[in-house]
């Protein structure tokens, strides 16, 4: 014994971690602020991250029913303002992860899990209102939407981790790994696993960087000249890679709602958002070769 008093169960160890770089106009002037503020109005209460990405899911749920009812504009505005508040949800878990010290690698599947299940259902119910419209074509129109939309999130969520952790060393699933127990663990790591493999096929040439960066960890001189020649390069594509991410999705989605249809939104989603990401795979790659050889 010597003498400390006992950690508090729910102990503010730390702030949140949000780089300017990586949020766009409204994470930093709305959604943020307002998960920062829920988070810690958590700390010591019952609420768990877990809880509040669970919660979020059901916020996602409830928006795309209140899309698919009659009562336009109104109900779509409400979808859309529930939809928006997801994002604020998306956020507080993390914060109150980090805010209580129970971040990791349990607490990001559980995140994916419920953003992912969630936005497929809204899909399908958005998809049997497409159908209604324009018949059965709309079930394909939605299913390239939905099915390109994983492999961008993916790359968009990918690349903000690998950015975090090569410029200022804050671990994410990839280097902390979830092993699960039991069956309902295994399942979520399966799931993880999944978006691992995913990633690692986005990623191409930008794969190599990371040998270079492991090699350097014994070298403290060596990873601030990592850090730093990978800032340079990164840093820039940050912002047009935030096309990509859920944030302009859900806007996109309003409007098109507002609209009258998603079918302009499935566009959206396979047309122009695959041109981005065609360009951003290709713009990391490049920049990745930059880092090795400015480093070599």
């Amino acid at each position: 014994m010597n003498g400390a008093p006992p950690a508090k169960p729910h102990a503010v160890v730390g702030p949140p971690l949000r780089p300017r770089e990586l949020q766009d106009w409204l994470n930093f002037h709305l959604y943020h602020p307002l998960s920062a503020r829920l988070a810690r109005g958590l700390v010591g209460t019952p609420v768990s991250p877990n809880a509040l990405s669970v919660g979020g899911g059901m916020l996602v749920l409830l928006a795309g029913w209140c899309y698919t009812l009659p009562g336009w504009p109104v109900t779509t505005l409400l979808a859309l303002v529930l939809h928006m508040g997801w994002h604020v949800l998306d956020g507080a878990d993390g914060d109150l992860a980090r805010l209580t010290g129970r971040a990791g690698p349990v607490g990001e599947v559980v995140d994916g899990l419920s953003d992912y299940f969630s936005h497929i259902a809204v899909y399908l119910l958005l998809g049997a209102l497409l159908a209604g419209q324009i018949g059965w074509i709309g079930w394909p129109v939605m299913a390239a939407a939905g099915l390109t939309r994983i492999a961008q999130t993916t790359h968009y969520e990918v690349r903000r981790r690998q950015y975090q952790w090569w410029v200022s060393g804050r671990p994410w699933l990839r280097n902390a790994p979830f092993r699960g127990t039991g069956r309902l663990g295994r399942a979520m790591q399966a799931v993880a696993d999944f978006y691992l493999g995913l990633s690692l096929r986005l990623e191409g040439p930008v794969s190599a960087v990371g040998a270079v960066h492991d090699a350097a960890l014994a070298d403290p001189a060596r990873m601030q000249q990592f850090r730093a020649a990978s800032e340079r390069n990164l840093r820039p594509l940050l912002k047009p890679l935030g096309l990509l991410g859920s944030n302009h999705r859900t806007i996109a989605l309003g409007a098109s709602m507002l609209a009258g249809t998603p079918l302009y939104y499935f566009l959206y989603e396979a047309v122009l958002l695959n041109m981005v990401l065609a360009w951003s795979i290709s713009a990391h790659a490049a920049a990745g070769r930059r880092i090795i050889a400015e480093l070599e």
